[in-house]
This record gives structure tokens, sequence and C-alpha cells, in this order.
């Protein structure tokens, strides 16, 4: 199996991508903690992967709740070898002076302060054991910005520069940071993105500018998650891997 005695911490693991990932990574050998401000979801989740998972309750914009997720994992499998910066979020789609700064706030609060816990949680004890993998959910919202998400498009085109900042910054402690930059998926927020409620007459106009024609799907990010979580991307870091049926062409 690819994460054999590799133990993950994915944020917002109680639905859509994370759970997707945490679901892999367990499918291919991981222990993972399971952490999400959403505690009977990730409680659920962890209980349907048995006694390879643990569900952490954790707001992402703490701190001290961000360390306290780090040290419990840490507690109950001995290491952390994967970080998954997944938990995000969006204001609804609309005109950009229609959304409040305390919208504004909650999605850089969410999307972007979370990578900054995370990184003073986990990175430190990397350097203690000599390295570890950080993946961020980005989107192929910072890379190619779609109209009426104009704060989250850039809250996303951070997270994809932060990556690779941390991975020029961190590379030589053996620490690998990689962004993945899904499409806009068939996930909770779909319906905030659209702006509209979920129709097949709402999605045509997304789908429309996917070559490929269709959503992303949670799987798609778990696929791309693995392969760069394993040892295969030992090489691989500062990447920001577009999972998007060729929408960033």
């Amino acid at each position: 199996m690819r994460l054999d005695d590799k133990v993950a911490l994915v944020t917002g693991a109680a639905s859509g991508f994370g759970r997707a990932m945490a679901e892999r990574f367990v499918a291919e050998g991981a222990r993972v903690a399971v952490v999400d401000i959403n505690v009977d979801g990730a409680a659920e989740v962890a209980g349907s992967l048995g006694e390879a998972a643990i569900a952490v309750g954790c707001d992402v914009t703490d701190g001290a709740q961000v360390q306290a997720a780090v040290d419990t994992a840490v507690e109950a499998f001995g290491r952390i070898d994967i970080a998954v910066n997944n938990a995000g979020w969006s204001h609804p789609n609309r005109p950009l002076l229609e959304i409040d700064y305390a919208t504004f706030r909650k999605v850089y609060a969410i999307n972007v302060d979370s990578i900054f816990h995370m990184t003073h949680a986990v990175v430190p004890y990397w350097r203690s054991i000599g390295g570890g993998v950080m993946i961020n959910v980005g989107s192929t919202a910072g890379l190619r910005p779609r109209p009426g998400l104009t704060w989250y498009n850039s809250s996303k085109g951070a997270v994809n520069l932060m990556t690779k900042a941390l991975a020029v910054e961190l590379a030589p402690d053996n620490i690998r940071v990689c962004g993945i930059a899904p499409v806009i998926g068939a996930t909770a927020l779909l319906e905030t993105f659209m702006g509209r409620a979920d129709t097949p007459d709402a999605r045509a106009p997304f789908i429309a500018t996917i070559p490929m024609g269709r959503l992303c799907e949670p799987a798609d990010v778990a696929n791309a998650a693995l392969y760069l979580a394993s040892d295969e991307a030992e090489f691989i870091t500062g990447v920001i891997h577009e999972v998007d049926g060729g929408r960033t062409i």
C-alpha cells in the first residue's frame, strides 16, 4: 500500500474532498486524524474508518485549536507525516461590492489564516523528526478566476502562492509543500459557488468552461492527494496540481 505506516491529519474531513482524502488514505494504509469543526460529522467519518482513524474537533481559524489537533494526532498515533489543509469556505457568488467586510475576513480566516496556524503547529515537529508533507487545497479560482467570486478567488490565489513560498523555504528541512487546485466540484459549497440552487441548468454554464465536460468529484482530489502524499512524489514540491479537466489551459 502506498501510505503504509504513514499518519495524516486532514482538515475539513467530515465531508466532500476532505472525507474522500481521509477514506483514500486509510485504504492505502495510513492512519488519519479526521479534523473538522463539525464534530459529529468527523466522528461519523472516523467511525466508518475503524481503528485507523480518530475524530478531532477543530476550528481552523484558531491557532490554539490547530495546535491542539496536531498534539492530539501525535498522541494518538505517535507521529504525523502528512498534513492536509483542506478546510475552506466561500462567500456567495455575487457582485464584489455586495460582500461585506465580515464575510471577506471569514473567507480569509478559514482559507488562508488556517495554513498559517497549521504551519506554526506542525513545522517545528517535522523539523524535529526530519521531514513531512503539507498539502494545501487551493482552487482553479486562484489561477483563472470567475466573476462573482472575487474575494474567494483572491484567497485561493494566496493559498497557491503561499504553497510555493513555503515549499522554497522548507525544502532544506525535507518538508515538501504541494497544492491541489480543483475546479468547481460536486460538494456542499457548489450552490454557494453558483449563487443559486443546484440544478442541471445552473450547472451547465460552469461545466461548459471545463473541457472534459464535468465537475470535479471528491475522488479526483483524493487521487491527486494520494500521489502527492506518497513517497512516489519524494522529489515533488511547490507544485499546484490542477485537478480541473482542462479548465486552466
